[in-house]
C-alpha cells in the first residue's frame, strides 16, 4: 500500500493511513528520499498516529530515513506516536534514536518552522 506524500511549501508530509508490510516502509523511505531531493524540500513530517503497532524494522526503517534525509540537508519529523506505542517500544528496548518526535501534524509543522529559524538568525548577523 503506497503511502501519499503530500507537498506543503517546503516540507513533504507522508501521513500513513494503515499498517504497513515491510517492502511498504522501503519504498516510503526510498519515495521521501527522492522527493527531498526534487523539490529541494527542508522538511519531512511522517504522521504515524493511525499506528497501533512498531516493530524493531520500523524503527530501524525511520531511523535510516532519518539519516538519509538530514544527509540531503532537511529534516525529519515523526508525529502522533499513540502512547502504546511508546509504552511497547521502551519495554522492548527499541528507539527512534536523535529523531525529533511530536504530538501531531500542527506541533510537527511549528517544529519545523522554528528549526528553519535558527540557521537564518545565525547568518542574520
Amino acid at each position: 500500500m503506497a503511502v501519499p506524500i503530500l507537498k506543503q511549501g517546503d516540507v513533504l508530509i507522508a501521513s500513513v493511513q494503515d499498517a504497513l508490510a515491510d517492502a511498504d516502509l522501503i519504498a516510503l523511505r526510498d519515495d521521501l528520499l527522492q522527493s527531498v531531493g526534487r523539490f529541494r524540500s527542508r522538511g519531512v513530517i511522517v504522521d504515524v498516529t493511525v499506528l497501533d503497532v512498531l516493530d524493531s524494522f520500523s524503527c530501524l526503517t525511520l531511523r535510516e530515513l532519518v539519516e538519509m534525509v538530514r544527509l540531503k540537508g532537511a529534516v525529519t519529523v515523526v508525529a502522533g506516536i499513540q502512547p502504546e506505542v511508546a509504552f511497547a517500544l521502551v519495554q522492548l528496548g527499541l528507539t527512534l534514536g536523535d529523531t525529533a518526535t511530536v504530538l501531531d501534524l500542527e506541533e510537527a509543522l511549528v517544529y519545523l518552522e522554528d528549526t528553519a529559524e535558527k540557521p537564518r538568525r545565525a547568518y542574520a548577523r
